[in-house]
């Protein structure tokens, strides 16, 4: 004992308030640092992660860097299977290339899905932000609002706003943004209507900040987590919603090299030469594949239900 009071004497009092200021901090972290730890313990996650980036840099960087022409036409060299002519996964009906429009169409299916998932994102959660913030007659008026939109089923409602707007891949990302916002809607409303009864946004509304600053700046920043793991989820949805639009040619018109078009296009050609369905198929299953499994992994991630000792 008179030991540890020595001690205790020698150690400055300073060092002592810093040492039990700094203790805290270290042994707690905050919740996405918490979920960064466990998406990288997680093997599927880093699998999936590592696949999506191999996509996104032989889609977006390589184009970039190298010069390539998805379009360019060989009548002789139709229909080589893969690895003959130079051509690692064939050609089509028309000698193009199938790797440089696998690339391309990645490129096109990608940069669509991911815009359409924005569009979804920042309406819905606007919406959901509003409505359980203010609540009343507000939150009832936007919530029957996303009811009637999710009594029809994403692609029924993305045909219908084809229908008003015509074919391409802009109405298209439009359709399928349009489509989304409901999940984005309900999830922010229910996250805010949990969160804004804590003690930090009773006492910025006591201090008298206004409801753009409580929406923005405090109730906002909550609803991140959920969100998150809607667009991932979200984003395969769009994907495929997109390649199946364009599929039944009502997406991306000839000769854009976009997966669902190629697989539409492929379907005279089975019998004579399956890579053409083959690969732009596998891709798309690849892709989705490796969001969902991402965004299971970033739902778990999240959810503090499933923290555990070692986080």
């Amino acid at each position: 004992m008179r030991v540890l009071g020595a001690v205790a004497a020698e150690t400055p009092a300073p060092a002592r308030d810093e040492a039990r200021d700094e203790a805290p901090a270290a042994t707690s972290a905050g919740p996405y640092r918490r979920a960064w730890r466990r998406l990288r313990a997680d093997r599927v996650a880093v699998g999936s992660a590592l696949v999506l980036l191999a996509v996104a840099l032989a889609v977006f960087v390589l184009p970039a860097v190298l010069r390539i022409d998805p379009y360019q036409q060989s009548l002789r060299d139709s229909f080589l299977p893969p690895g003959a002519g130079g051509h690692l996964l064939g050609t089509d009906q028309y000698g193009r290339d199938v790797l440089l429009r696998l690339i391309d169409g990645g490129r096109v299916s990608l940069s669509v899905g991911l815009i359409a998932v924005a569009i979804s994102a920042s309406v819905g959660a606007l919406l959901g932000l509003v409505a359980g913030h203010f609540g009343g007659w507000t939150d009832r008026v936007l919530m029957r609002i996303v009811d009637v939109k999710l009594a029809f089923p994403g692609i029924l409602l993305s045909l219908v706003i084809i229908t008003v707007l015509g074919t391409g891949l802009d109405k298209v990302m439009i359709a399928v943004g349009i489509a989304g916002i409901p999940r984005f809607a309900r999830v922010v409303r229910a996250t805010v209507l949990a969160t804004k009864g804590e003690l930090y946004v009773v006492a910025a509304r006591a201090v008298g900040a206004s409801d753009l600053r409580i929406m923005f700046a405090h109730l906002l920043p909550q609803t991140l987590g959920p969100a998150i793991t809607i667009a991932t989820f979200g984003l395969a949805s769009s994907i495929l919603s997109i390649a199946g639009l364009s599929f039944l040619g009502l997406g991306a018109q000839p000769p854009t090299a976009e997966w669902g078009l190629m697989l539409a296009e492929s379907r005279r050609y089975l019998h004579v030469a399956w890579w053409l369905a083959v690969f732009p198929g596998a891709a798309i299953m690849a892709v989705v594949l490796a969001v969902n499994l991402l965004g299971d992994a970033v739902r778990d991630a999240l959810d503090p239900r499933l923290a555990t000792g070692g986080d």
